[in-house]
């Protein structure tokens, strides 16, 4: 089936061109969409179809969506192959974690740089070896969003991204069964901070399209010491990511401005 119906909204998300903004923030669960939008000077509900729920408002003056992706790589790809069909340009995912370190703790911020790509769905569409790395400006304006925030419990590494909670994440399940027993010390060891299940997807796809995107994700559990507290960090979370698309909006009118395609430090010094 073709990805938009007859009345040209995209066939998942339901959603035609001029219901999002350029600007789209992803959490995985549609109930944090409308915890997102209450930051907003003003929005309105676009759709709320299957597991995705959209809103689009303005943010400190500024357009900006939000749209739930649901659970898992295969959503969050269909996300990114439908919005950015209707102009969709960055993409910021305001998820939920689970610390696998034991210096990070419940309610911290992981900001992710790249992610290992153990989500299985990104390999429909390049072959394994092809890095998922964030996009450099939407990293550096996560960073800078949670500094202006100060927010100081916040990390940046390497996420690793799996297509399963439970065997995926060498969570104990029936039976025992398990593909890969040693991954959980081996990311451990290799200095991974975090399991997740969307953002290699979204990385991987954002850089074969030519688009932008970013992760940010509150820590709900630590695998280390077995602790887990819903909701925590979440607010944060969802500042961080409203404040992102702000500062990239003004960057992305100074480049405009200077006709300049790529961001760099003196240019954010230039008046």
């Amino acid at each position: 089936m073709h990805s938009a119906t007859r009345s040209s909204k995209q066939y998942h998300i339901n959603c035609e061109k001029g219901d999002l903004a350029e600007y789209l923030l992803v959490p995985g669960d549609p109930d944090r969409v409308p915890k997102i939008a209450q930051f907003w000077d003003s929005f309105k509900e676009i759709s709320c179809h299957r597991e995705f729920r959209s809103l689009t408002g303005k943010y400190k003056g500024v357009r900006i969506s939000t749209l739930s992706s649901g659970i898992g790589p295969a959503c969050m790809a269909i996300v990114v192959n439908e919005a950015s069909r209707i102009d969709v340009h960055t993409f910021i995912r305001v998820g939920s974690t689970a610390a696998i370190q034991p210096s990070i703790n419940c309610g911290d911020v992981i900001i992710s740089s790249a992610a290992v790509r153990l989500d299985y769905t990104s390999n429909c569409y390049i072959m394994p070896e092809y890095p998922a790395v964030a996009n450099y400006e939407v990293l550096l304006a996560l960073i800078e969003a949670a500094e202006q925030l100060s927010v100081r419990n916040y990390h940046v590494g390497i996420t690793a991204t799996t297509a399963d909670f439970y065997a995926g994440q060498n969570r104990p399940t029936i039976k025992g069964c398990t593909q890969i027993e040693n991954l959980l010390p081996t990311l451990q060891k290799t200095g991974v901070l975090n399991f997740e299940m969307e953002t290699a997807t979204l990385f991987t796809l954002a850089s074969l399209y030519g688009l932008r995107a970013g992760s940010v994700c509150a820590v709900y559990a630590n695998r280390c010491i077995n602790e887990f507290k819903s909701e925590a960090g979440e607010e944060n979370v969802i500042k961080i990511a409203n404040e992102a698309v702000r500062i990239l909006y003004a960057w992305d009118r100074k480049k405009h401005k200077k006709r300049k395609h790529w961001l760099f430090p003196s240019l954010l010094a230039r008046r």
